[in-house]
């Protein structure tokens, strides 16, 4: 069985760094052969672009030096489940695989925000195939929306 632990974990602290650098808690890596080849995290803020997803920054910054082919070998590894917007970057990408860490569920109870719907519903639904694997190390994600969205949303 593959271990995603250390690469989900990679994908956490870049969602840790994004709240650190001023914007929302989410990051993406991308891994080749078993190395992490580029990493993403969210900018919204500071970006001043809401679709600046880590999963979407990542999928730009990857199309620049990766065409669809060597893309198709990739994991995208995920702090947080894509939401609808981000899985059809992954779709259109090529990337052939995507492993998240806390679900859009889990982030929806915690933050009471998003689309609630599963990358899943939106990546089985195309012409090839995406192998989606997740949530994976649940809690440890959470963790970091936690402590983030009550605070982002005024609740405490």
């Amino acid at each position: 069985m593959e271990d995603h632990e250390p690469f989900l974990r990679e994908a956490i602290a870049l969602s840790k760094s994004a709240v650190a650098n001023g914007d929302e808690p989410f990051g993406s890596l991308l891994v080749k052969d078993g190395k992490i080849i580029l990493r993403a995290e969210n900018s919204v803020f500071t970006g001043r672009d809401m679709t600046n997803h880590a999963e979407l920054n990542l999928i730009k910054l990857a199309a620049q030096h990766y065409d669809a082919e060597a893309l198709a070998d990739c994991t995208l590894y995920t702090s947080t489940e894509p939401c609808a917007m981000c899985s059809g970057a992954i779709y259109w990408s090529g990337i052939g695989r995507m492993v998240f860490a806390c679900s859009e569920t889990r982030l929806g109870e915690i933050a009471g925000i998003g689309l609630d719907v599963p990358s899943r519903a939106i990546l089985e639904t195309g012409a090839r195939v995406v192998t989606v694997i997740g949530p994976h190390i649940e809690e440890e994600a959470a963790a970091v929306h936690q402590a983030f969205w009550p605070k982002h949303l005024g609740k405490i």
